[in-house]
């Protein structure tokens, strides 16, 4: 009894700790990003798009659209798991559109101030990164028509999508991360608030890797 008592116990800990860092996150997913609206003031010209463009899809879009699947934090916890997998889609969806945007944005103002292009670890991973969240996006259609992908189960798609979207999670983090070693952010932010800032999609992929990989090691366990 007492050992029951104390693994309940324990598993209500472990569920309150995770609670707490989805809702961390959510509220990362939107601090950051208007952080860095506040300092790009989009709008104001050509570069300021890309700053703000690249935040939304990373910070916010694909971030919440991993969480939709969370069983600690979802804002969708009581919907049905195909709804989850619409808006899941839907902002997806948008955050390859920003992504693409943001892209464009800086390539433009680089073209208007005839620099070279791609010349920077964090302008080669930005690019990559928006290469591989376009094909994840296209290799997610047969999710949906699941009789484009003749020959695969739909829980092996499911596990690769999962897997694939977490390395693009990643890329995506990383490329925030260097991003805020760009002149133009250390000119504006230094000291503690840059740490801060920095903490910020470091903490959002930890805790989005802690959730994909319990979730695969959870089916695994059930499929065991």
């Amino acid at each position: 009894m007492n050992h029951n008592k104390e693994a309940e116990s324990e598993t209500r800990f472990y569920g309150f700790i995770r609670a707490a860092s989805v809702g961390l996150t959510h509220i990362i997913s939107i601090a950051f990003p208007v952080f860095i609206a506040f300092l790009s003031l989009p709008g104001t010209s050509v570069f300021s798009w890309h700053p703000f463009l690249m935040t939304v899809a990373f910070g916010f879009f694909m971030t919440e659209a991993i969480l939709l699947f969370s069983p600690h934090g979802s804002l969708l916890k009581r919907f049905p798991h195909k709804t989850k997998g619409r808006v899941h889609w839907i902002l997806q969806s948008l955050c390859g559109s920003c992504a693409v945007l943001g892209l464009a944005a800086i390539y433009y103002n680089k073209y208007l101030n005839g620099k070279a292009h791609f010349t920077s670890w964090h302008g080669l991973l930005g690019l990559i990164t928006v290469c591989v969240v376009c094909v994840q996006s296209l290799a997610a259609v047969p999710l949906i028509y699941h009789s484009l992908a003749k020959g695969w189960s739909l829980a092996k798609l499911k596990r690769y999508h999962a897997a694939s979207g977490l390395v693009t999670f990643l890329l995506g983090c990383t490329s925030l991360l260097l991003g805020l070693c760009s002149s133009w952010f250390t000119e504006s932010v230094g000291g503690h608030a840059w740490y801060l800032a920095a903490i910020c999609p470091a903490l959002s992929a930890l805790i989005i890797m802690n959730q994909v990989s319990s979730a695969y090691v959870a089916k695994k366990r059930l499929q065991s």
